[in-house]
């Protein structure tokens, strides 16, 4: 094999290069679709989409809503190209995406709307430690993480759910089926019709594998 073709294999496995931003769909604060492939931002945790955090002053803010809305801004009218770091236990591409010259993930953890994620990597701990001196986002005022929330929110669903399987899968009425985890902002006004061809999940594995797709909260 020529050294030119071994370049181009070799960028082809670690780019994902998106030419048109419209193709890029926002998921939720820390993950992309583009083209129908999910991109899980390397390094960085969002707040879910319907968490609420903490404010200074007190009483809450949508922080998971808002955090959604500025990977919005970021990736609008612009090129979205990812650098694959591999996969995640969802089969979603772990990667560093730049909207531009934009770094996404560090811009969320600078802007105190994404906790560096260092269960497993300290790329972004000094952004996060720039947040935190400025007090601001999520570091206005002492509020959960994540991991913490969807911890708390699984462990309460599943003392509830039939057979310890908290994840709904949901059918629409286009007949789209999208199942909605114990930390969905829908999941409490989501009913199951079994006769309706519904059903309750134990693993996200297990609702794509049966066909389910998460909800997209973005565009």
């Amino acid at each position: 094999m020529s050294l030119l073709k071994v370049l181009v294999t070799l960028l082809a496995f670690t780019w994902t290069f998106e030419a048109e931003a419209q193709g890029t769909r926002v998921v939720d604060g820390d993950t992309l679709e583009i083209e129908g492939i999910s991109y899980r931002l390397h390094g960085i945790d969002a707040p879910e989409h319907g968490q609420e955090c903490n404010k200074k002053s007190g009483g809450t803010w949508a922080c998971g809503k808002q955090a959604t809305k500025f990977v919005m801004l970021l990736v609008k009218g612009k090129t979205v190209l990812c650098e694959n770091k591999g996969t995640d236990a969802y089969n979603r591409i772990i990667a560093v995406c730049m909207a531009g010259d934009i770094d996404i993930n560090s811009e969320l953890v600078t802007a105190g709307l994404a906790w560096a994620y260092t269960k497993y990597s300290y790329d972004y701990v000094s952004e996060e430690q720039t947040a935190r001196n400025a007090n601001l986002g999520v570091w206005q005022a002492t509020t959960q993480t994540p991991w913490d929330y969807r911890k708390s929110r699984w462990n309460a669903a599943e003392q509830k759910a039939p057979e310890g399987c908290p994840i709904k899968g949901n059918i629409s009425r286009s007949g789209k089926k999208i199942y909605h985890p114990p930390w969905s902002p829908w999941y409490s006004k989501t009913k199951i019709s079994v006769a309706k061809g519904e059903r309750w999940f134990c693993t996200e594995e297990e609702a794509k594998a049966a066909g389910w797709r998460t909800a997209i909260f973005g565009n």
